[in-house]
């Protein structure tokens, strides 16, 4: 029986005929990407192409935004030292943000870190969208953890799934 408030179906996805289940682990969708990192179909190259642009795209009219921001603030008559300091704030945040953001596609960035990082990073965020761009030019951004990952859980599926040959009590138990 299916329900109509929120439109679940009357059978499991499981059970339904004429479709295939997937068993073992399922690979974790990329922004952007999907799941077409795990095989490079459906338009993966388009799709690097297209965020690769977006991202340059993005960095580009940042900067223009910023520029725009400094002139105001020159204009405004403020002195020369908090020019400097306007400048190497935006350079230096820029830069952390791209190593920040550089090395979350390498490892799982620590959660805790990153909400202490959040407001570096978002004044930095061209820094990331470079990183985003110079990441998307050989990988989609994130591929290579996530490809580690899942080829570690595939692997550790096979594994407990393989079956069993000989007598299971002489096997040594694995911890």
């Amino acid at each position: 029986m299916s329900s109509d408030d929120n439109g679940t179906p009357d059978t499991p996805a499981s059970s339904r005929p004429g479709e295939a289940t997937q068993s073992g682990p399922r690979p974790e969708p990329l922004r952007f990407f999907g799941t077409t990192w795990v095989d490079h179909g459906e338009g993966y190259t388009a799709r690097r192409i297209g965020v690769a642009a977006g991202s340059l795209a993005l960095a580009a009219a940042s900067c223009l935004v910023l520029s725009f921001a400094y002139d105001g603030i020159r204009i405004a008559d403020t002195g020369g030292f908090v020019n400097v300091l306007i400048v190497a704030m935006f350079a230096i945040c820029s830069a952390l943000a791209f190593r920040h953001t550089w090395d979350g596609f390498a490892r799982r960035p620590d959660s805790e870190r990153h909400a202490n990082l959040r407001g570096l990073l978002a004044i930095g965020f061209v820094g990331s969208l470079l990183a985003y761009f110079f990441r998307s030019l050989t990988e989609a951004p994130g591929e290579r953890l996530h490809r580690q990952e899942y080829e570690a859980a595939v692997e550790k599926y096979g594994r407990r799934t393989a079956r069993r040959t000989g007598n299971p009590s002489k096997k040594r138990r694995e911890r």
